[in-house]
Order: C-alpha cells, then sequence, then structure tokens
C-alpha cells in the first residue's frame, strides 16, 4: 500500500474543534473546557483501536495553535501540552511563522518548525515518514487548509454528542470536496466516522 496522508480531529456535532481563547489552563479554548479528547485520554477499551491508529504514522504534521497556547515570540520553556513522553513516537513537523530549534522528547518525539508553509511540511512529513502513513492532527485550521489544497487522503472524525455554537470549525474555508464513507462507529462517548478523497 502507497503512503496516504491521513487526518483526525475530535469535533463536536456542529463541528467545532476548538474554541477561542486558547490558555495553558483551556487547551481546547472557553467554549469546549476539555469535553473534545475525553474519549481519548481515557484510552477505554471502547476506543483502543482509534487511538492506536491517530499515532500509528511514521511522522506527523499539527499547527502551532496544537502544540501550543503562546502567541507571537516562542515560549522556549514550553516543550508542549504532552509532557516529557508525547504520543507520537516519531518526527513532528510544527506548522509556525518564527523559527525554533528542534525539540527532542523522551519516546523518539521530536518537534521541528517548519516556517515555509504546508506543502514544505508535508514533504518532510513524507521523506521522514519513508513508506509509513503521515498524520494530519491538527487543529481545525490546519486540517482546513491540507484539504483546500486537495492533500488529504482520508479524513477521520471523533463526532461527540454536543453543540458548542461557536468556535474553529472543521471544513470553513475548504470548499467543495467529495469524499467516500469508509467506517462509521457508535459509542456512547463519540461517533468515530472515516472518509477517503
Amino acid at each position: 500500500m502507497s503512503q496516504r496522508v491521513c487526518a483526525n480531529l475530535s469535533v463536536s456535532l456542529d463541528g467545532i474543534a476548538a474554541g477561542h481563547h486558547q490558555t495553558k489552563e483551556r487547551p481546547f479554548g472557553n467554549q469546549i473546557g476539555e469535553r473534545m479528547d475525553v474519549w481519548m485520554f481515557e484510552r477505554t477499551a471502547d476506543h483502543q483501536a482509534e487511538v492506536d491508529a491517530i499515532v500509528d504514522a511514521g511522522a506527523f504534521v499539527m499547527g502551532r495553535n496544537m502544540f501550543g497556547p503562546d502567541r507571537g515570540d516562542w515560549d522556549l520553556d514550553w516543550k508542549g501540552w504532552w509532557g516529557d513522553d508525547p504520543p507520537y513516537h516519531a518526527p513532528v513537523f510544527v506548522l509556525a511563522h518564527r523559527e525554533r530549534a528542534p525539540i527532542e522528547t523522551e519516546g523518539g518525539t521530536t518537534f521541528h518548525f517548519v516556517t515555509d508553509g504546508i506543502e514544505s511540511a508535508l514533504a518532510r512529513a513524507r521523506e521522514a515518514a519513508g513508506d509509513r502513513d503521515v498524520a494530519v492532527m491538527g487543529g481545525a485550521t490546519t486540517i482546513n487548509q491540507y484539504l483546500r489544497a486537495g492533500l488529504i487522503d482520508e479524513l477521520s472524525l471523533h463526532i461527540l454528542p454536543i453543540t458548542v455554537g461557536d468556535g474553529v470549525r472543521i471544513f470553513d474555508g475548504v470548499g467543495e470536496i467529495e469524499l467516500k464513507p469508509v467506517s462509521s462507529r457508535t459509542t456512547p462517548e463519540v461517533t468515530h466516522v472515516t472518509w477517503r478523497r
């Protein structure tokens, strides 16, 4: 099987992935709190297959907001939301506007900061991944950029049974795309849905 570019995102029923005003205390912003990834962080048996699939890539791409809450100049003490051993265990390419030296962490995760656009980050991730898939981890703004550019092969949304009303929404500004349903599975906490181009 050839290398794929896959994207995963937790969203509300109305497509919101994060609220506004993200801070260290409120990683998902004011409107959402910690509800978005409760299903993932608890790692219950009902969701283990989805959690394993999300982190089973050869390299990852994410936006700066997913890496951390700081804006403007880097907080050089900040090493990401995940502590000393992030779940990725592979190279992670963070889209950024300002340069920063790579950050090596336990478990084989190294964060590289890419300042020359989504195509460059993806090219570097593809090379690092070898014959394994590349995962675009989010947030919604980052995934929307890749969808708009036609660079996502497979999209998985993990839909919580809540509405939020306002925030950063998946598919905003993407335009018209056509996706083919691949799988859908519902649990009491979340519905996992996957589509391919």
